[in-house]
């Protein structure tokens, strides 16, 4: 067995252990933490598969971006641990037969092939200029050109409608107005002196 193929074995191994614990583990601080350690190990592989823009991609946009803000959300939940204890035996039954017609269905989509059921050759190794970055954008910017552009399109959109489902003004939220704020003067704003007699202080007997 080559250096490669164990390593590509362990980091099997680490993936399938952590993603394992994402779904059992019952605090879910623990459960983002191991999700992190799937997404590094999952880089990993990316990186034997000789596709290391998508590793890079992987560890910067999921681990450094998204599963951070996840860490920090859950965090700030104020989660009812009980009620997620209480609620994982019941779903397991329904989440094992899902996940076993999930698997049969990968098998008959992908085929025995590609699973490892049938010896095939290697795919042909790239040099040492061949740059991967390269090579996907070049797929990506002259075949794929127009359904990039129709996700980039739809992105916009979703931003501009979670910018606008923001800001929109409820009757009964307040707001506050940053113009109103810094247009302020400290005499009929705030401050307002007012003339008013003084009270007799009262003797003590």
């Amino acid at each position: 067995m080559s250096f490669e193929r164990i390593v590509f074995f362990a980091f099997a191994a680490i993936l399938i252990y952590a993603a394992t614990m994402v779904i059992t583990r019952r605090n879910p601080v623990h459960a983002v933490l191991f999700l992190v350690l799937a997404f590094f190990a999952s880089s990993g592989i990316w990186m034997l598969a000789e596709a290391e823009f998508l590793a890079i991609a992987l560890v910067l946009v999921y681990v450094g971006a998204v599963m951070v803000l996840f860490l920090f959300v859950v965090m700030m939940l104020d989660i009812d641990l009980a009620t997620i204890r209480a609620g994982f035996m019941r779903y397991l039954p329904i989440g094992l037969i899902v996940a076993v017609a999930m698997a049969a269905l990968m098998i008959m989509v992908v085929g025995p092939t590609n699973f490892g059921l049938e010896q095939i050759a290697a795919p042909e190794r790239l040099g040492a200029d061949a740059s991967n970055t390269e090579a996907l954008a070049m797929t990506l910017f002259t075949v794929f050109l127009y359904p990039f552009e129709i996700a980039a399109v739809l992105l916009l959109v979703a931003i501009i409608a979670a910018i606008g489902l923001t800001l929109r003004q409820r009757p009964e939220t307040k707001y506050q107005d940053t113009g109103k704020q810094v247009r302020v003067r400290k005499g009929p704003d705030r401050v307002r002196v007012v003339s008013m007699p003084a009270e007799k202080k009262l003797e003590l007997k």
